[in-house]
């Protein structure tokens, strides 16, 4: 029976606005309204009153829809090309989307004149039946912090239906009951926030590639009548730089039915020539400590293996002229300047050079970026290992912030050189006899008038023995060996550095 319930639903949810009413006028209940309001009273006929006759006229509607459907590919020729539907278009569920893409045809009806279809026309071409065309789906780039649970509503286009600038793109979808249980029962971020969430992304119309989410100007989403919060631009400190808006995945959850009831989503956006599409999931948020210990269990590379990279970017080239024979790393991670705890990389980067994966995580959850922060290329998070080499090195080696890979896979740890004395003292012979060495002060000692730097020291050299006057009384003599010696200096140029 659940199985029943569950075809039932799909089926309604294809239906259109004729289908709708023809159910329900068949039950006795109102005809009147919107779609959305059709396809409510429609489920909860489906819920709560769905006997055999109702699952019977349900199916009939159904299966008459899409024979009509395929009659008409058949016999027009040549085929319409496929149009762009209303905005209840969105209103797509990919629980039937399966059903659809593979509609009835009349081809197994015994009434065709097979030999009139392939064999009274050129090449039998002009009236074969029209294949089924299926486009190549819009692919949204995965989400490091968010696991996809379920899709509620695969990436559906937004088409304007005016040429107005503003556009409204409504979509209808009932949450199930196994969905409701995984939102109320997962547990809180923080307080309003649940890991488990019904999330809005868009994206660029564009097959050719996984695309990155990206909103259209003007954007506003009303759910259940009431708006939702967008993530607003970053601040732009730099003049005639536009801010830039953080393209995000949009949390829905707090404006949900989390019952049976429908859901309704639309979508305000504004028309400048870009096609975007929609699409609805059911996430489980993760945190950047999750992620790490993720990492930890899938993601060390082991010590051998890093041991052979370092071989193998040591090898010596017979074509080059310059032999490397050691690299540096640094034990410092390059974005907070402290050592390294958890040594991470991509494998995508060519470099052995390491940044910590604790703060990485950190500020990826932040800001979404994922660019090394050595090379500045890509480092996505499936593609970041653990450096095992580099953690055991960590451990053994607790004096050094810098380490040297040889050739052979060993390492050295380099000490930092201890910095040099701004003032060195050197020793100083000095031109003269020991009397003048011993009156000589000590270089230090001697300060300059000006700006308190070192003069120098200067001896004056024309004083001697021999020079001394004979006709010097001896009073005077008295007089000068009762005085203090006096001080005397050298010249310069009788000084020479032994440094």
């Amino acid at each position: 029976m659940a199985a029943e319930l569950v075809e039932a639903k799909n089926m309604v949810m294809s239906f259109r606005v004729s289908d709708l009413q023809m159910l329900l006028g068949f039950v006795g209940r109102s005809k009147s309204g919107l779609k959305h309001e059709l396809v409510t009273r429609a489920l909860q006929l489906v819920q709560f009153d769905c006997s055999p006759e109702v699952f019977k006229k349900i199916k009939e509607l159904y299966e008459t829809r899409y024979a009509k459907k395929g009659t008409e590919a058949i016999t027009q020729a040549p085929p319409q090309p496929i149009t762009s539907h209303a905005p209840e278009s969105l209103s797509i569920h990919p629980s039937y989307d399966h059903g659809v893409s593979t509609p009835r045809t009349s081809l197994t009806t015994p009434n065709i004149d097979y030999p009139s279809l392939y064999g009274k026309h050129v090449n039998g071409l002009s009236r074969l039946p029209p294949k089924v065309i299926t486009k190549p789906e819009v692919r949204l780039v995965k989400l490091p912090f968010y696991d996809v649970v379920d899709e509620l509503l695969k990436p559906t286009e937004l088409v304007a239906q005016n040429n107005e600038k503003l556009q409204d793109s409504p979509c209808v979808f009932v949450l199930s009951p196994r969905q409701v249980d995984l939102i109320k029962n997962s547990r809180d971020l923080h307080p309003g926030t649940k890991s488990v969430q019904v999330v809005l992304r868009i994206c660029y119309t564009d097959t050719s590639c996984p695309q990155e989410d990206q909103y259209p100007p003007n954007i506003a989403v009303k759910v259940n009548h009431n708006y939702c919060s967008v993530p607003g631009y970053y601040p732009s400190n730099k003049p005639g730089v536009e801010p830039k808006r953080p393209c995000r995945p949009i949390n829905l959850t707090n404006l949900m039915y989390l019952s049976s009831a429908s859901n309704r989503v639309t979508v305000t956006w504004g028309n400048y020539g870009k096609n975007y599409s929609v699409g609805l999931y059911l996430v489980r948020q993760r945190t950047s400590s999750e992620l790490l210990q993720r990492l930890k269990t899938i993601g060390v590379k082991h010590p051998e293996l890093c041991k052979t990279l370092v071989r193998e970017k040591l090898r010596l080239d017979p074509d080059s002229e310059i032999a490397t024979t050691g690299v540096r790393v640094s034990l410092i991670c390059p974005l907070v300047k402290m050592r390294l705890t958890v040594p991470c990389r991509a494998e995508t980067c060519a470099h052995l050079q390491c940044f910590d994966a604790v703060f990485y995580l950190q500020m990826n959850e932040k800001k979404p970026t994922w660019t090394c922060p050595v090379c500045d290329k890509p480092a996505l998070y499936d593609q970041l290992i653990i450096d095992g080499l580099l953690s055991k090195i960590l451990t053994e080696c607790k004096d050094a912030d810098e380490i040297e890979f040889l050739a052979d896979g060993s390492w050295c740890p380099i000490k930092a050189e201890k910095e040099r004395s701004s003032s060195p003292v050197c020793p100083i012979l000095v031109l003269g006899s020991q009397d003048t060495m011993a009156k000589l002060p000590l270089p230090s000692s001697t300060v300059s008038s000006e700006n308190g730097k070192p003069g120098p020291d200067v001896v004056d050299l024309t004083l001697d023995s021999s020079s001394s006057s004979s006709s010097s009384s001896d009073e005077d003599e008295d007089e000068e060996e009762e005085r203090p010696p006096q001080k005397r200096r050298c010249f310069e140029k009788g000084l020479l550095s032994a440094c």
